[in-house]
């Protein structure tokens, strides 16, 4: 049995994040990562020569406060890269729709409809409404069916119709004026949580899985699949909401059935790099279906290189790795062996409902008093900044108990 001030389960930035605030706080730390190294959705695949691409999350604001103050403490402020500009772009089948950002819109876009609905953004309020029904109010329903729709799915790689219609674009009111508006990481994103882990006080155990969480006296119990017992006085769970549920549930049910009511959904990322002088789709950033196996495409193309191009193709549940091969290189007219270092990510992602914010609540009224923490991608927001924000203020909320 080990036995550590905190224990995290979940090494991706929520998890992380946790643990670095505790670690800086003087306290021993164990993660507990399921996978064969932590990141979670910062996914970065190297290639011999330095060459690397996302798998996951892409890029980063400078209105992503928490992050870079997380950065600084890390020692990776001259890491930091402006991206390149890059272009937002339509697919229709095989075919590029002529245009991108703006300019494609206002191509695809049904006018009249348009200028019928339009006037509707005016005093338009998101509150009770999911996305569907907000945004369709105002471009128009078919104009939000083939177009609007389409590019806000290709946002969280899932249909966003049915989220909340707060949750999908937040406005931050500050920003870093000292950092680029939009950029990455030199190495990566995934640099961030290579970091993290490797701060002292913090000790990763990966490909451990946690199964179940105990009360033990005034302490709390996680046992692994190993059968090893951690105790802690503060456990965090920083999971996809149905391994969260599974975990908290002999421990904290009504915490647990909390939990489960957010819905997940699982998305197949296939992602390679090709000799750019292979490619003929100019540069882009996203590639948006208006309808197709794949939610989007997103390329590596804000960080230029000469030699390669890299795309992750975010898939919807049911293709075969056959099948997800065939689609791309017919989409960009390659063959298979032009596919570079394939590989391959299996993600579980949460698909809140309305009615989102009053099951946060819930869990934050039940974990009041306790030092039991609840944390990931799925709270406020889905963006690398609504994580830090909520492991941020769950560690300050419990840094008094132990």
């Amino acid at each position: 049995m080990s036995k550590h001030d905190v224990v995290v389960v979940g090494g991706g930035i929520s998890g992380l994040t946790f643990a670095f605030e505790a670690a800086r706080a003087g306290r021993s730390v164990l993660v507990l990562e399921r996978a064969p190294q932590p990141g979670g959705c910062l996914s970065t695949h190297r290639m011999e020569g330095g060459y690397w691409f996302e798998l996951g999350a892409h890029t980063c604001y400078n209105s992503y406060v928490g992050f870079t103050e997380l950065i600084e403490g890390c020692g990776l402020r001259a890491e930091v890269q402006q991206r390149a500009k890059t272009h937002l772009r339509f697919l229709d089948g095989d075919r590029l729709v002529p245009g991108s950002n703006l300019g494609v819109l206002l191509r695809l876009f049904s006018w009249p409809e348009a200028a019928f609905s339009l006037p509707r953004m005016i005093g338009a309020k998101k509150d009770g409404k999911t996305v569907e029904e907000f945004y369709g109010r105002i471009v128009g329903k078919r104009n939000y069916a083939k177009v609007l729709g389409p590019m806000l799915s290709a946002v969280p790689s899932q249909s966003a119709d049915a989220f909340p219609a707060g949750m999908l674009f937040k406005m931050r009111d500050t920003r870093r004026k000292d950092f680029p508006r939009s950029f990455t990481l030199r190495g990566g994103l995934q640099s961030m949580t290579d970091t993290l882990a490797r701060q002292p006080g913090i000790e990763v155990a990966a490909g451990r899985t946690a199964v179940s969480l105990e009360a033990s006296g005034s302490a709390w119990m996680v046992v692994t699949d190993d059968g090893e017992r951690h105790e802690a006085a503060v456990v965090a769970v920083a999971t996809p909401p149905s391994a969260s549920s599974a975990v908290l549930g002999g421990a904290a049910p009504e915490l647990a059935a909390q939990v489960s009511r957010v819905r997940d959904t699982v998305v197949e990322t296939l992602a390679f790099a090709v000799r750019a002088s292979k490619v003929k789709i100019p540069v882009s950033m996203f590639l948006v279906p208006r309808q197709d196996v794949f939610h989007s495409a997103v390329t590596r193309d804000s960080v230029p290189d000469p030699e390669w191009r890299s795309f992750a193709f975010h898939f919807k549940p049911g293709p075969s790795q056959d099948e997800r091969v065939a689609r791309v290189t017919r989409l960009l007219g390659l063959g298979k062996t032009d596919l570079e270092d394939l590989v391959e990510k299996r993600t579980v992602l949460p698909s809140p409902a309305l009615g989102h914010e009053r099951i946060v609540g819930e869990i934050d009224r039940l974990s009041a008093g306790r030092r039991l923490c609840v944390l990931g991608n799925w709270f406020a927001g889905l963006s690398i900044e609504d994580c830090v924000d909520r492991s941020r203020s769950e560690w300050a909320r419990v840094a008094a108990a132990v």
